[in-house]
């Protein structure tokens, strides 16, 4: 069976990078669709692909996802994976679009799934602020609290994989990522010239690609003046590389095949004598298109 890919927000779905990747499916928030007609879609959805993959920020609506899960327990389908990724939007777009190239390959669907957990690891996420007085998602300096006040200031924040605030033209860069990747830019503001220039040749990129601005990015980072960013792995023989070398199993409640430590569609944990290590310190890719350069 095939496996879909959705999303909560139009403004997630990222062009493909080719003209195979299939899209995601949009799925629509409470205020936009009656309970009725979401169980419905999606239920056709199933009867469509057979299996479906929501992805959507941890940090979203209670009211979204709580639609969510009562649209599940409505079908009673064990065949609906809601996974809550804990990234900036942005970077739930980018890692959706790795799942979207992943799933024409011969992955069952409880892999691919709980193929997100793993290559999230693999994502460097973070953007430039205008200001940083309210971001609640990274620690902050006092220090840089105060520069907040000052005009024209500009501020690089890392959120993911290890938190870092710089000053723009003030402190170095955030440590690079140790392997090839591409940066994905969205603006809401037209000062993106530390990601474009100054962040893209210290890390290397291997190119650049810009895109609209997630709805949600506003509220994650706490001022409408940022531009967002995403590096990632740009290669789909890399992706799949990186999940095929680890270790399956069978989901001892539903049968599905899983790799880590929890099964991406019922949330059941392995038993404890055949559980491997957890996806929670990810090995580099020895692959020699993912060497530091």
């Amino acid at each position: 069976m095939t496996c879909a890919i959705a999303l909560t927000s139009p403004e997630l779905v990222l062009p493909p990078p080719d003209g195979q990747t299939p899209s995601a499916v949009v799925l629509k928030a409470p205020e936009n669709q009656p309970l009725e007609a979401a169980v419905s879609d999606t239920a056709a959805l199933l009867d469509q692909q057979g299996y479906l993959i929501a992805l959507f920020p941890a940090a979203s609506a209670p009211t979204l996802v709580r639609r969510l899960h009562t649209v599940r327990a409505v079908l009673e389908s064990d065949r609906i994976a809601l996974l809550p990724i804990d990234l900036p939007p942005l970077a739930v777009a980018v890692l959706a679009r790795q799942l979207r190239q992943l799933s024409m390959a011969d992955f069952s669907p409880g892999v691919l799934a709980c193929a997100a957990r793993l290559l999230a690891h693999y994502i460097y996420a973070g953007a430039q602020l205008g200001s940083v007085a309210r971001l609640e998602k990274v620690q902050v300096s006092m220090a840089a609290h105060v520069r907040s006040w000052v005009p024209g200031s500009q501020f690089g924040v890392l959120s993911h994989p290890t938190p870092h605030v710089v000053t723009v033209g003030r402190d170095a860069d955030p440590p690079a990522p140790g392997f090839t990747t591409q940066l994905t830019i969205a603006r809401g503001q037209p000062h993106a010239e530390w990601i474009t220039s100054s962040l893209a040749a210290a890390w290397q990129v291997s190119g650049v690609q810009e895109v609209p601005l997630p709805a949600e990015s506003a509220r994650w980072w706490g001022t409408p003046r940022v531009a967002e960013f995403a590096a990632a792995i740009p290669d789909p023989s890399v992706l799949y590389q990186l999940v095929a070398s680890v270790r399956r199993e069978e989901c001892h409640w539903c049968g599905l095949e899983l790799i880590g430590d929890r099964c991406a569609f019922c949330s059941s944990p392995l038993l404890r004598d055949e559980a491997p290590r957890a996806l929670t310190a990810p090995h580099r890719p020895t692959r020699p298109a993912l060497a530091a350069r």
